[in-house]
């Protein structure tokens, strides 16, 4: 077998962020799990695995409810990087039970099916303002006029933050997602402690007016949200509501233009979705399992698990590969192949467990809302370039996607 520093897999090589896919496959092939020393990481490349793991209570999105730092072998993040790691690790998606059992229960409180639901008019209504100023401008770039706009302005509405203060929504969430990449630099934490302090006090702000007026919104929710004498704390509610920012928007950007894009390359599939438009909700999908928005996910390993005879110890770190998992041949055929009719579609793009994406629901009626407003009021849509793919790879998506209607 070859050794580890033979491994194709790099996280950036821009050849390889362009198109892993292949290089997946070759993981595959190599095994069940494999040492990558560059980020002191197990890399988990199958589908039944990474489904497994993500429900396998011996891992954790944290240790620090039964460690600390040095017992668990790891090095304290810098004190400087403080302001990043306050906001981030009083989020759900960095809990484990019972503080995360008690946060996602309070937040399910505001944030029900009835409350997505009764968004939809105003998505669909904002989606097709979008699409319909594309229209007449002849074009645009699809993710700063439609992609972009959408969710972040459906995350605000439903959190309630005014007006004069969305424009920063956006720019705050890409600086703190930057701390998501693998080794990130010094510059980049520097841009997301920056972010994390500002978009904190934008968000203390809000609570104490809420506190004095109560709304009908998200802000307004999670502070009446009560169970048992369980309250969230302001540090939680601000946690939660930047975590439904930029995990409820990141995901639909990017699957948006990915899903674009992978529609232009494959003109086959895009005429028979313009043909028949009951397509729409499996190729939504079938698009988020074909070029999966998030490629990567961390566990921490709490207890020694065994993968295939391998023993991984308590205190390694496990990256669990998405995108290779759902291109995974085992569980998809002809996995390369996009079929928005695809019937047996399992991928695991929303996660699995108790961190399955809480926003999900919300995701599918953005992503559903945009594509059927493009393809009512642009049925002509095609790219006016080849777009260039941003350098991250954990977080997969475009810099932008120029298209032209005619």
């Amino acid at each position: 077998m070859e050794g580890p520093n033979d491994l194709v897999f790099d996280p950036w090589d821009p050849a390889f962020v362009a198109d892993p896919y292949p290089v997946y496959a070759e993981l595959r092939a190599r095994g069940r799990v494999i040492r990558y020393e560059p980020t002191d990481q197990w890399l988990v490349p199958h589908h039944a695995d990474v489904s497994a793991l993500l429900r396998d209570r011996r891992l954790g999105r944290t240790y620090q409810h039964r460690f600390g730092h040095e017992e668990f072998g790891r090095t304290p993040p810098p004190p400087e990087h403080e302001p990043f790691h306050t906001l981030n690790d009083h989020g759900m998606l960095d809990l484990e039970p019972p503080d995360h059992t008690r946060i996602r229960r309070l937040v399910s409180k505001a944030f029900t099916p009835r409350t997505v639901e009764r968004l939809r008019p105003y998505v669909e209504g904002l989606a097709n303002d979008l699409v319909a100023a594309l229209v007449d401008n002849g074009g645009g770039d699809l993710l700063t006029d439609v992609a972009e706009p959408l969710p972040v302005a459906v995350i605000a509405e439903m959190l309630g933050i005014p007006e004069a203060d969305r424009g920063q929504l956006r720019p705050w969430s890409a600086d703190i997602c930057g701390m998501y990449e693998l080794n990130p630099s010094e510059e980049t934490a520097a841009r997301a402690v920056r972010a994390s302090v500002e978009f904190s006090d934008c968000l203390r702000e809000l609570i104490a007016a809420r506190r004095e007026e109560p709304g009908d919104d998200l802000i307004s929710g999670l502070i009446a949200a009560h169970d048992e004498g369980d309250r969230l704390t302001e540090q939680e509610m601000i946690s939660t509501a930047v975590l439904l920012l930029n995990a409820g928007h990141e995901a639909t950007v990017n699957a948006t233009v990915n899903g674009w894009w992978a529609l232009f390359r494959n003109p086959d599939q895009l005429a028979a979705l313009r043909a028949d438009h009951s397509l729409i909700p499996s190729a939504i999908e079938e698009l988020m399992r074909y070029d999966t928005p998030l490629q990567l996910f961390e566990r921490w390993v709490l207890d020694d698990i065994e993968i295939d005879g391998t023993t991984i110890p308590m205190g390694s770190e496990i990256a669990m590969l998405f995108g290779s998992a759902n291109h995974d041949p085992a569980v998809f055929t002809d996995p390369a192949r996009l079929d928005l009719g695809r019937k047996d579609n399992p991928h695991i793009s929303f996660s699995a467990g108790i961190h399955y994406c809480i926003g999900a629901p919300l995701a599918r009626l953005e992503l559903t809302a945009s594509m059927t407003a493009l393809l009512r009021q642009a049925p002509t849509l095609t790219p006016a370039e080849e777009p260039t793919r941003k350098p991250n790879f954990v977080i997969r998506g475009l810099e932008g996607l120029g298209v032209e209607v005619r």
